[in-house]
């Protein structure tokens, strides 16, 4: 499926060229990046990290620029030949780009805390502990990007964010005591968004729905669902229908496993404070 190539964080080259585009479109309007966020309605952060070249410009996002900067069709044209970003590995480019869009996105996770919530902390112990080992540039590079994709927790907020997690996860400790505070207290944040929902599978539940591993499940504005499966050095987009309904039908019992959201929260506070 994947070779040790492929598996590698891509250079940003073409990221880099449409990042130029980009701005040289900005400046001949005038812009800076600040007074050309809320047109595009995008953070300026985001703006800046798309000039930049660190990050893959969402289809929506060319589309608003296109209109804002008269573009001529040249930011459309040149975002076709955008195909690597930054931080990334290739296989899971695609449900990156899926994600941006997603009206709904459902994670469960068996073997760390998702990505969308983990802290700094947590991931530089995941990248350091890598092996085999990152260079500092490829570490700071997954960092990056881990953090902008981080960012569809607040920039979407009608975007519905089901997160399941094991309790041992969390027990693990990962990064030490100091790492695992923050971690808590980053997740129990997150939860109080109204758009996010946190729920923790108990180690006492012996057997549930999920045994088989992870699930990533999303539904795109046209309402369609994609699922996503990750292992060792590979991923997988799913689109069929037979497979992703197994997938939902798993998905919902685990919900009706684990712990509700309230008592998740609960036994979060209860193991910080046991820290």
């Amino acid at each position: 499926m994947t070779n040790s190539t492929t598996n590698e964080p891509e250079p940003s080259e073409s990221l880099k060229t449409f990042g130029l585009v980009h701005k040289a479109f900005r400046k001949r309007a005038g812009l800076t990046q600040e007074e050309l966020a809320p047109l595009v309605r995008f953070q300026p952060s985001t703006v800046a990290s798309i000039e930049q070249g660190r990050r893959l410009p969402p289809r929506v996002y060319i589309e608003r620029a296109e209109e804002a900067l008269d573009a001529f069709g040249a930011l459309r044209a040149a975002a076709k030949y955008v195909t690597r970003q930054p931080g990334l590995a290739s296989w899971f480019r695609k449900w990156a780009d899926l994600e941006e869009r997603a009206i709904s996105l459902y994670t469960y996770e068996n073997r760390l805390v998702p990505g969308l919530l983990q802290t700094e902390g947590y991931t530089r112990t995941l990248f350091n502990e890598r092996v085999p080992a990152l260079t500092d540039s490829q570490i700071e590079a997954q960092l990056a990007a881990r953090e902008d994709r981080q960012r569809l927790l607040t920039e979407r907020p009608n975007t519905a964010f089901s997160f399941i997690i094991e309790e041992h996860v969390i027990q693990r400790g990962t990064g030490g005591t100091e790492v695992t505070r923050g971690q808590i207290d980053h997740v129990l944040a997150v939860s109080e968004l109204r758009n996010v929902e946190v729920q923790l599978m108990p180690m006492a539940c012996a057997v549930h729905a999920g045994l088989d591993g992870p699930i990533r499940l999303l539904e795109t504005p046209e309402n369609e669902w994609f699922g996503y499966c990750e292992g060792q050095e590979s991923g997988q987009l799913v689109s069929n229908p037979k497979t992703i309904s197994v997938l939902h039908m798993r998905y919902a019992k685990l919900r009706s496993q684990a712990l509700t959201p309230d008592d998740s929260r609960s036994l979060l506070e209860r193991t910080r404070g046991a820290l």
